[in-house]
């Protein structure tokens, strides 16, 4: 392999081939060039299903009311279903080996002032636990609290471009007051959320306080459940299932209704989405395969053809006494040097698209596309495996023939 001469002689033969040579190497930087940009594709749709689904916490419950489609019990189809706070309470009672985290949740939107500034925005009604849901990261101040519950007070923490929005950009709302549908409500956190503009744009205060300040009912609009991880996903499923025909039976609901008490399990979702990415990102690597099986194919028959080409040299070769070992050495080794060099190009080529691109595909759901270390590893020994491939079948068929017939050969 670090013969000096063989070296001298595969460099000697690539500068008389320069075309040939071209041709060889183009073909396989082409194909491994398509493989890591296909690859990183795939990377990329897969970081897409992970931000959009992993801004808030995956090991997710939200249990909705809907309307019954059959009648059940005596009551009549096309019931609403309304939650209350004795379900939150009931829940936490029987599955509290599930739980880790219960909140109740209330949406409205209203218009909220500042001195001489305004606008609308989405108001939750929550407790504490929801700022586990959301992975809200608190800026400034705190977040609801039990003593807030508890005294149905009327505070708000905003997000930051609530802040931004009606104290301008230097301003600082801790403390201070705003008017939310003519009611005021002292600021006591402002918070950012990975999620973006949209998330940042709400306001969460206690929802006892949104309860008594419409005519002090207990209605939920949904709950919100993190079951404990360490249940696992089958566990989760189990979950749901008892979950769901508990809250069925309570509400007299029938048990194949799907309509009046729906469960989105946020998990379940999850694991279905990265299913399907995985599917296609495997679809993309098969392909990304063959293009480079196609090239290293390429380089295979114009290797056959080289070897056509020197069938004299070779013969003479071996009249002077080199071995069939030798001969199919000088051929791999010219194969697997062209291989290696055209790959390592294409790899090279293909990182540097995939990191001009960067998020630029984000409407196409495609995240920071990029290839792995451990695929980069395993396609170097793809292209060394391949490019040797290419030149032994060749090479033992130049090994084979006898110099008196190659010295023959025109």
């Amino acid at each position: 392999m670090f013969n000096r001469d063989r070296w001298q002689e595969i460099f000697d033969t690539i500068k008389k081939n320069k075309l040939r040579t071209f041709l060889s190497g183009f073909t396989v930087t082409l194909g491994i060039l398509i493989f890591t940009v296909l690859f990183g594709m795939g990377n990329g749709l897969k970081n897409a299903f992970m931000e959009f689904f992993m801004d808030d916490a995956t090991n997710t419950f939200f249990i909705f009311g809907g309307r019954t489609t059959e009648p059940y019990r005596g009551f009549k189809q096309g019931r609403r279903i309304q939650l209350h706070n004795d379900d939150v309470e009931d829940i936490k009672k029987d599955f509290a080996f599930y739980l880790d985290y219960i909140t109740p949740r209330i949406n409205r939107r209203n218009l909220v002032k500042y001195q001489g500034e305004s606008n609308t925005y989405s108001l939750r009604g929550v407790g504490p636990a929801h700022r586990l849901n959301e992975k809200t990261i608190m800026m400034k101040g705190r977040y609801i609290n039990e003593s807030d519950l508890e005294k149905s007070a009327k505070t708000a923490v905003i997000g930051r471009l609530v802040e931004r929005d009606l104290f301008g950009k230097d301003g600082d709302a801790i403390g201070a007051y705003i008017d939310i549908g003519g009611i005021a409500y002292k600021v006591v956190g402002v918070f950012q959320d990975d999620g973006g503009d949209n998330e940042e744009r709400y306001i969460y205060m206690p929802y006892t306080t949104m309860q008594l300040v419409e005519k002090g009912n207990d209605e939920i609009d949904n709950i919100i459940i993190g079951y404990d991880l360490a249940i696992g996903y089958q566990g989760a499923m189990a979950f749901e299932r008892s979950l769901s025909k508990y809250l069925k039976d309570k509400h007299n609901v029938a048990p194949d209704d799907r309509s009046g008490i729906f469960i989105r399990n946020l998990a379940d979702i999850v694991q279905q989405n990265m299913m399907f990415a995985n599917v296609i990102q495997l679809v993309v690597l098969l392909v990304g395969i063959g293009t480079l099986i196609a090239g290293v194919i390429g380089i295979s028959n114009i290797m056959v053809f080289v070897v056509k080409e020197r069938t004299k040299e070779l013969g003479v070769r071996k009249a002077l006494g080199a071995t069939p070992w030798s001969v199919i050495g000088l051929v791999l080794q010219e194969s697997v040097f062209i291989t290696a060099i055209a790959g390592y190009i294409g790899l090279f080529v293909g990182v540097l698209i995939l990191r001009s691109i960067g998020d630029s595909l984000k409407d196409y759901f495609i995240v920071n596309p990029s290839v792995g270390v451990g695929t980069l590893v395993g396609a170097t020994v793809i292209l060394i495996f391949f490019g040797a491939l290419a030149g032994y079948i060749p090479a033992r068929r130049a090994a084979r023939i006898k110099p008196i017939v190659a010295l023959r050969d025109e």
